[in-house]
Formats: C-alpha cells, sequence, structure tokens
C-alpha cells in the first residue's frame, strides 16, 4: 500500500482545515462516499481515485470512503469519472460537449458541485485518467473552494482547465551524484512522483546509464530502480523519459554497439517508456554526422518495444557548422523517427532554433533550475559571500525569478523537463509545473498552494511570504540586506507555532536556509570589520619593522580563528541539527565527511559554513612570500599596497566588479523583468578553485567577462590618472570608444594590468570604460580571458 507518510510527513497538523472535519457549508467530505466506475478501468484512473482517499486522509485526516458504483440516494457522493462518461452506477454524469471546455482538452478536468438532488454531489471528471489525476490535484491542493454555500437546485462550477503546455516535467536522475534522492527508498521515490503529478507535472526523466560512481545511500540497485521508474510512472500515467548521452567518440564501432545493447536490454525490460533525450554535448563530444545515424539505429531498436516513444537530440556544446549541419539534415531528410530538439545549457538561443527548426519538429526545453552558479540561468548578481558558502547547490527557492524565464521562452516551446541533480530545487520544480499549466497564475498564489498543500491550510499565506522572503534574501548586497534577520525571525516563530513541522523535510530545509542567511551575513560583517584591524596594522609597517607587523597580524588571526574558534557556535550548532534531520528524513547531503555527499559542489553547505569572508587565508600566504622578499623597503612597499588594496586613496576608486556591494561604477542594464536571461547584465562569474578551499584573494574568483561598461564622473581634468586592471588573460581596453594603450600587462591571475589615461579623455570630467570581447571560442570557458578588480588611481 502506497503510503503518503513516507517522508516523514506529520498528522499533527493534519486538523488544521478551517472547518474541523472535513465538513463544509452544504458538503461534507469525511461524510461522503468516492465513487467511481467498476469493472476493468484503465491503471491511471483507479491510481485517481486512490491518490484521492488517500492524501485526504494523510494530510487533512478525511476519511473518505470507496462506494464503488452502488450509489446512495442518502449520501453526498464525489464522483470521480472520466471526461463523457454519462453515468456511474446510478448517478448521472453532467457533460459538456463543446470543445471550448477544457476537460475536453488533452489532460485537462472539471470540478463541479451538483446540487440539484436530494444530496449534493462533487463531480471529479478528467480527460482520461491523467486529466482525472490532475483534477484530484487541483481539488487537494485548494480544498478551501469548497469552504462556501453551493446555490440549492444548480450545477456549480468550481474550475475546470487544461495546461497551455504539453510537455511539464522534472529530471529525476537516480545516480550517486544526486545530493538526495539517491538515499530514497521506492515508497518515497513514489510520494514524490505523486507529488509532482498534483502539482500538474505529466512526465518524469532519469539517467539510468551514465555516471557509474557508487553510492553508499542506494537502497536498490540503480538497474532495479530504473525499471521500478517506468512502473510508477505507468501507475500514474507519466511519461517516462531517459537522458542518455554517449561519452566515447561513435566512430568506436564495438562501443557503439555495446551501447545499443545497452539501450536494447533497457528498453525491452522497461514497462513503459515514452522519451530518449541524447545530449550532443556535456557530456560527450561527437560531431552530429555520427550522432544522427546512431539515433536512427537507436530509434529502431526502440520501437521494437515502445512504438509511440520518441527520440529527442540537444545541440549542447556543437559550434556554428554542427549546428547549421543538424537543422540542414532535419529540413532535407525530414527523418519521421525524429521528434524534437532539446535546447539546454550551451544550446542555441531557445528563439533561433524555433526559428531554424521544421515545424513538425517539436522543441523542449531543459532548463537548470538547480543551480546558483555556473549554469544556464544564474542567480542575478549573487553575494560572493554566498558562493563562498551556499555554493552551487543550495536550498534555492526563486520563484519569482523562475516564474520569468519559464514564461519568457515558453510560447517558443512545446514545454519543458527540467535540469535537476537533488531535492534543493523542490520549490523550483513545483512552480514550474504550475507555470507550465498556466504561465498566467501568479506567482504568490504558485506559493499559496505549495504551502497548503504541504505546510498545512493555516500556514498557506504566511509559508508563501516567507519563501517569498527566501528569494529576496539573494538580492544585492549581503551586509545592507537588514531582511535577512527578518525572514529568519518569522521561519522561527512559525516553527514555535507548529513544531510538527519538524518532521517535514521541505519545511526544514526552509528553516535551514534561513539560519544560514542569517549567519553568513553576520560573519560577513564581522570578518569584513576585521580584517579592516588587521590592515590598520600593515599600515604601521614603514613605523616599526614589516617582521613586526606581519607578525602582530598572524597573531590577531590566531586569537580570533585559532584552536576551532567559530563564530556564533550556537547558530552554527542549530544549522548543523537541522543538518543531521534532513539526513534522517530523506538523506539530504550537506556534507561530505558527515553524510557521504558526492562533491564539494553538491549542496555540502556545512563543509564551507565557515569559509573565510575575508582575505585571511591570502594574507598568511602573502606573509610567507614577503618574507623571502630581500630588502625591508620591498616588504613595506608590499604590505602598504595590501593594507590599501581597496582604499586607493583620495580622488581614486576601487570596484571589485563582480561584487555587488563593491562595484558602483559597474554599468548595469535592464532589470529582470523585461531581461531575465541577463543579456542586457552580465551576470558575474563564480570560479570554483580548489574544490571551494581557494586560499586566493576573494575578490579573484569573482569576475565578469565582460561589463557593460563602467563610469566615472567628477574627475580633475587637470590631474592625471591610470586604469589599473586584474583578472585573467587579455583584456581589450576602451577608453571612451578609443582603444587604450598599456604600460604593464600582466595576464595571470592577480598580476596588474595599467592603462594610462590621454589628458584630452578628462576634458570633461568623466570617462567610461568598455572592453572588446576576445576572440577564444576555442578556449574552454575556465581558460577565457575576464575581468576582476578595476581601479581609477590619481596620481
Amino acid at each position: 500500500m502506497f503510503r503518503t507518510l513516507a517522508f516523514g510527513f506529520s498528522l499533527a497538523f493534519a486538523f488544521q482545515l478551517s472547518i474541523l472535519n472535513g465538513s463544509w457549508a452544504g458538503f461534507s467530505l469525511d461524510q461522503a462516499r468516492l465513487l467511481s466506475r467498476g469493472g476493468e478501468i484503465p491503471t491511471a484512473e483507479q491510481t485517481a481515485a486512490e491518490v484521492l482517499v488517500e492524501e485526504l486522509k494523510g494530510r487533512f485526516n478525511i476519511d473518505l470512503k470507496l462506494l464503488g458504483e452502488d450509489a446512495a440516494e442518502d449520501l453526498p457522493l464525489v464522483v470521480l469519472a472520466p471526461q463523457g462518461t454519462k453515468r456511474v452506477g446510478s448517478v448521472d454524469v453532467p457533460i459538456r460537449d463543446a470543445d471550448e471546455f477544457p476537460e475536453n482538452r488533452a489532460e485537462g478536468f472539471r470540478i463541479a458541485m451538483d446540487n440539484t438532488g436530494a444530496q449534493p454531489r462533487l463531480f471529479i471528471l478528467g480527460a482520461g485518467g491523467r486529466g482525472m489525476l490532475f483534477g484530484v490535484g487541483y481539488l487537494l491542493r485548494n480544498l478551501q473552494l469548497l469552504d462556501r454555500e453551493f446555490p440549492q437546485g444548480e450545477i456549480a462550477e468550481i474550475e475546470s482547465s487544461a495546461p497551455m503546455y504539453e510537455i511539464r516535467g522534472h529530471q529525476i536522475g537516480y545516480r550517486a551524484r544526486a545530493n538526495s534522492w539517491d538515499a530514497w527508498t521506492p515508497e518515497q521515490m513514489e510520494t514524490y512522483f505523486r507529488e509532482m503529478a498534483l502539482f500538474g507535472s505529466n512526465c518524469i526523466e532519469n539517467i539510468p546509464f551514465q555516471d557509474e560512481d557508487y553510492s553508499p545511500h542506494m537502497k536498490l540497485p540503480r538497474e532495479e530502480m530504473n525499471l521500478l521508474y517506468g512502473e510508477i510512472c505507468d501507475k500514474y500515467d507519466l511519461d517516462y523519459w531517459i537522458w542518455s548521452p554517449a561519452e566515447f567518440p561513435l566512430d568506436q564501432e564495438n562501443k557503439r554497439q555495446e551501447l545499443l545493447d545497452r539501450h536494447e536490454k533497457f528498453f525491452k525490460e522497461c514497462v513503459r517508456l515514452d522519451g530518449v533525450f541524447f545530449p550532443g554535448g556535456d557530456p560527450g563530444d561527437n560531431p552530429p554526422e555520427l550522432v544522427m545515424p546512431f539515433l536512427k539505429d537507436v530509434a529502431e531498436i526502440l520501437h521494437k518495444y515502445h512504438p509511440e516513444a520518441g527520440i529527442w537530440l540537444s545541440m549542447q556544446g556543437f559550434d556554428r557548422e554542427a549546428v547549421e549541419w543538424c537543422f540542414e539534415y532535419l529540413r532535407k531528410e525530414e527523418p519521421d523517427w525524429f521528434t524534437g530538439v532539446v535546447c539546454g545549457p550551451s544550446s542555441p538561443p531557445i528563439p533561433l532554433t524555433r526559428a531554424l527548426l521544421p515545424k513538425r519538429y517539436k522543441l523542449r526545453h531543459y532548463p537548470d533550475i538547480t543551480h546558483t552558479v555556473r549554469c544556464q540561468y544564474p542567480t542575478q548578481w549573487w553575494d560572493p559571500a554566498f558562493n563562498f558558502t551556499l555554493g552551487r547547490e543550495p536550498w534555492n527557492p526563486q520563484p519569482v525569478y523562475y516564474r520569468l524565464v519559464h514564461n519568457w521562452l515558453a510560447p517558443y516551446t512545446n514545454g519543458f523537463l527540467t535540469y535537476s541533480d537533488g531535492i534543493n530545487d523542490d520549490v523550483n520544480k513545483f512552480v514550474w509545473s504550475l507555470a507550465g499549466w498556466n504561465p498566467n497564475t501568479p506567482v504568490r498564489e504558485m506559493l499559496i498552494e505549495y504551502s497548503r498543500f504541504f505546510f498545512g491550510p493555516d500556514l498557506a499565506e504566511e509559508g508563501a511570504d516567507a519563501i517569498l522572503a527566501l528569494e529576496r534574501n539573494w538580492e544585492g548586497s549581503l551586509s545592507e540586506n537588514g531582511s535577512v534577520d527578518a525572514t529568519l525571525e518569522e521561519w522561527k516563530a512559525m516553527t514555535e507555532d507548529h513544531p510538527e513541522l519538524m518532521d517535514n523535510w521541505r519545511w526544514v530545509c526552509c528553516l535551514q536556509r534561513a539560519y544560514y542567511d542569517v549567519y553568513t551575513r553576520h560573519r560577513l560583517i564581522d570578518d569584513s570589520a576585521f580584517e579592516e584591524n588587521i590592515n590598520a596594522v600593515l599600515r604601521q609597517a614603514d613605523s616599526y619593522s614589516p617582521e613586526e607587523a606581519m607578525t602582530k597580524a598572524e597573531a590577531m588571526i590566531e586569537e580570533k580563528y585559532g584552536d576551532g574558534k567559530y563564530f556564533d557556535p550556537e547558530m552554527r550548532r542549530r544549522i548543523f541539527d537541522l543538518g543531521d534531520i534532513l539526513f534522517k528524513l530523506i538523506g539530504y547531503q550537506t556534507s561530505i565527511p558527515r553524510y557521504q555527499a558526492s562533491g564539494t559542489e553538491r549542496g555540502c553547505i556545512l563543509d564551507f559554513i565557515n569559509h573565510p569572508l575575508n582575505n585571511r587565508w591570502w594574507l598568511e600566504d602573502e606573509f610567507k612570500r614577503i618574507r623571502s622578499f630581500k630588502t625591508d623597503g620591498e616588504k613595506i612597499d608590499r604590505l602598504l599596497t595590501i593594507a590599501d588594496w581597496e582604499n586607493p586613496g583620495p580622488g581614486s576608486f576601487y570596484d571589485d566588479v563582480g561584487n555587488i556591494e563593491k562595484s558602483e561604477h559597474v554599468i548595469r542594464g535592464e532589470r529582470l523583468n523585461t531581461d531575465p536571461l541577463l543579456e542586457t547584465d552580465p551576470c558575474p562569474g563564480y570560479m570554483w578553485w580548489d574544490n571551494g578551499s581557494s586560499r586566493t584573494r576573494l575578490s579573484w574568483p569573482i569576475y565578469m567577462d565582460w561589463p557593460v561598461g563602467m563610469r566615472y564622473e567628477h574627475l580633475d581634468p587637470e590631474a592625471s590618472y591610470t586604469i589599473r586592471i586584474t583578472g585573467q588573460g587579455d583584456s581589450l581596453l576602451r577608453i571612451d570608444g578609443e582603444i587604450a594603450t598599456h604600460t604593464v600587462y600582466g595576464k595571470k591571475i592577480g598580476e596588474f594590468k595599467e592603462f594610462p589615461i590621454p589628458k584630452e579623455a578628462l576634458a570633461d570630467g568623466k570617462i567610461e570604460l568598455t572592453w572588446d570581447k576576445p576572440d577564444e571560442e576555442h578556449l574552454n570557458w575556465r581558460e577565457q580571458s575576464h575581468l576582476a578588480e578595476v581601479w581609477l588611481l590619481k596620481e
């Protein structure tokens, strides 16, 4: 028997409905009986009935009993049936035949209250079993709609709806790299699939072959879970997709045949399969001339066992020539075995792809909703303190941003199947699902449904607002964002009022993030102030020996941070305790040593909770280097340069160009509402050197390539100025549109470039800096030139 409580839901909040015991004005769910069709009916139709009964009982303590086809005239009924059914038992079903009605469209449903008889009858009618399940999901998310008077002698329409986009799903790859669900039992996995379906998702994508690393957490071997995915999808009538790359040259015949054989074995054993997605790159590096014949062979095998399944290709990593080859092939050959193109990270732009793709082929969006940095849709101008601590895969609810991205690109597509590697993007998944159903649904309304369903009716609005507050925690400068503390206080207050929610993993994830953000903010403020104290000591290096200055600075560092000393140890302990709870509830791996997470970029927020938010590591290494200098004069010069690194003196300016707090001269573009893809407002990049433990200066891993520009005003036309730059590689600087001439040109990380400003450029007291982009498409993005820091130095 399926258990709704498989994720540790507590029945203690199940009574928190606005009207106790499931009773609403004119209709009582716990006194009603569920009437559905009997006999041989499709599995999904039977599942819809089971889900309604189990979820009402498990989440809301409402005992809706099955009646079969023997309708009782003296009882209120919930009638669940496919649209077009004329009678269920002795009950006539109200039918609307016109195509304009949503229940007559694919996956649509209708919920109506028939108050024309002796007892009210709540009808849930769907376009097949899938539509019925979506109708059940809508009702469960919105039980408050029954809390009203229904007019006697009428049929009251409660809701009827059909999805806007045909593909609405999420990748749930069962592999070691996942940060959580590699630890799940089959029951937990089914719970998650069910929950996504109840919010309008109609497909799941697995990764059955790639990434063979061992996971110590898996409850089932991958081969078994891969097949179980198909069984669960078949039960809920969800399309089952797989993501399957080729990580070797496809002209290696032996390996090619081995991969085809592996596909055939899986296709044959899988009870259901609806789509095979082959990524052209990331991973893989095969030309389309080899990919297309391979996919044709895959399609031939696939259709032996699953005749309606589709073959999909992404052009991730393809160069211009390869992209043009693909479109030309599709136009000329018109392969009927090919279904469509997928647009994911490093793919050609979605609008361009739709314009070039023959109309007969579909287009699927493959959005990365799981990562914050080094990704397709990065968090806009994220404070670097979060990059150093939360990293790439934290709990990342960004409902406002992701709805913008969805709605901006969805009209070009047939829908989406997101990229995900764990539960950290859980809120985003449900927002995308609801937006794929109806892109006009307000974000707050989506979150109210999420909170009502997962946290209980009493917290529907308060929980939604608190999730929105978590997204706002990441806006602007962290040290200047006082609302971060208010967000934590809200989550703490709700937790105090509802302690039973500490058994709810979604709640604990939100609570932990709220604590973590506050901890990081106050540590950032404290670390920054401490670095200023260190710099004050270094400025005295010419007053006493440089060795004394360095020794004193090292002693200050040791006194503050040595011997396992931590900032606010009580709050730190609370964050770790919440990590323990999450690992116990769902195997969420927020640490490598504590929970055997698969890698530092995979949600290991506990391992970086005390990563320095000042430059003390770099200072310690610099002191070692400075001690090797031959003269005190050289040592003093370097120490003074370090002390005034970000404070170059009157009339001079410093910008850490990728740091939202320290980049006041960087020209920004449009806001997210008109530029959600950040095309006019380039976002900083965040390197992850040495697995997140780099000892470099904090400004160097944070970079831009390249900003719109930088603007300076109120300069002295009679003075002399120099532009100083750090970064990597080349810097093709223009000053007021004219190519700048360098006098110093270091190309390595941390080395200076210097460009004197021509006198004529200063005549109006202002300058604007812009950069030409070097031609480096042949280089890996990590090796390409970029900008880290810019000084305008008045001589």
